[in-house]
């Protein structure tokens, strides 16, 4: 059996059984323990399963902590990602910006950026522009949720189907090697997958701790992600699919 083809049934094992031993799989597949660490190892990059001790266990798909604890987690890397956006984005753009603590440091970031139009379902977001660049703001009606001080639901989805944006700045809680562009909050995903289908193009920012993530819910796969920036290289399975998408990877 070729490594790929085992390691593709090695992972459908795992995430029919959740969990399984170096050995156990090794006896199962009738190759030596090492080759199926080298499997695993590889399984374990991409995203496909979860190392444990002495072997390897189904992918559990990211939780998400509070806004307040994620404006914490990766601070710098977000700030850094910020400043590389900025750099990205023209005067007189129009720009979809969805919820999040890394959107929201891009926010900061763009206010150096003369004569925007941003177009967002976050309120911190608008806040953000609140003193202006000589732009203007547009915060998008609908049902409040207290907790990321954002409008989801219907009427936000209905708002957004008016607007056509040059690009949509999302930040999405997993690049699933699986599936793509993933939120774990249902009502987040339909906004940013409401932004993506009404932008001419899409900007992904995430820290690398992000990268190779599980999610619920999908955005958008990778072929319809115009650029992804990012503090890291990404490397391996996630990679390969990024460059064969015609993803543009920009580091921070």
């Amino acid at each position: 059996m070729k490594p790929e083809a085992r390691q593709l049934q090695i992972a459908a094992v795992i995430n029919q059984e959740g969990h399984q031993s170096v050995e156990a799989l090794a006896a199962r597949f009738s190759v030596s323990a090492e080759t199926i660490r080298r499997d695993l190892a590889l399984l374990v990059e991409s995203g496909a399963v979860q190392k444990v001790h002495g072997g390897a266990r189904k992918a559990r798909l990211h939780s998400e902590g509070s806004f307040e604890e994620r404006m914490s987690e990766d601070a710098p890397a977000k700030q850094a990602i910020a400043r590389r956006l900025g750099s990205l984005i023209e005067s007189g753009e129009t720009l979809f910006i969805d919820t999040g603590s890394t959107t929201l440091a891009c926010a900061e970031a763009l206010r150096a950026v003369s004569d925007l139009t941003i177009i967002t379902n976050s309120v911190r977001v608008a806040m953000a522009f609140g003193n202006g660049n000589g732009g203007r703001v547009l915060l998008l009606g609908g049902r409040y949720g207290t907790g990321n001080a954002q409008t989801v639901g219907p009427a936000t989805i209905a708002q957004i189907a008016d607007f056509r944006a040059d690009r949509a700045i999302l930040t999405p809680a997993a690049l699933d090697p699986d599936a793509g562009a993933m939120d774990q909050d249902l009502d987040e995903s339909l906004v940013a997958r409401a932004m993506h289908a009404h932008a001419r193009s899409t900007i992904i920012v995430a820290a690398a701790a992000k990268i190779g993530r599980h999610g619920a819910h999908r955005v958008c796969p990778f072929e319809e992600i115009s650029i992804l920036v990012t503090d890291r290289p990404v490397a391996g399975k996630l990679g390969d699919l990024l460059h064969a998408a015609d993803v543009s990877v920009m580091l921070a």
